[in-house]
C-alpha cells in the first residue's frame, strides 16, 4: 500500500527552518524531532533565506494593490452613474 503524501503548513515549515538556522541542533536531530527528513529542512532553509529580503519589501507592493483598488472603485462609481442616467433617458423616451 502507497504512504500518502504528507503536506506541511507555512507555520509547521517556518518554526522548523528558524529552529534550522539556530543551529542548536544537526540536521539529524531536528529531522528526528520534527519527523521530517533533513533534505526537506535543508531546502525549506534555502527557500526561506532566498525569499527573507521580500518580507521588507512588500509594503510598496501593498501600496500598488491598493491604488489598483482605488483606481476601479473609481471605475465602478462612474459606470454606476452612466448607468442611473441611461435609465432616467430611455424612461424618458418611453423606451
Amino acid at each position: 500500500m502507497k504512504a500518502k503524501k504528507r503536506k506541511f503548513t507555512g507555520v509547521f515549515k517556518a518554526r522548523v527552518v528558524i529552529e534550522a538556522l539556530k543551529e542548536r541542533e544537526s540536521l539529524a536531530e531536528l529531522s528526528k524531532r520534527f519527523e521530517v527528513h533533513p533534505q526537506l529542512i535543508s531546502n525549506w532553509k534555502k527557500e526561506f533565506l532566498e525569499k527573507a529580503e521580500g518580507v521588507f519589501e512588500k509594503k510598496s507592493s501593498e501600496n500598488a494593490v491598493t491604488d489598483d483598488i482605488e483606481k476601479l472603485y473609481t471605475k465602478i462609481g462612474q459606470l454606476e452613474v452612466e448607468n442611473d442616467f441611461l435609465k432616467k433617458n430611455l424612461k424618458k423616451a418611453g423606451l
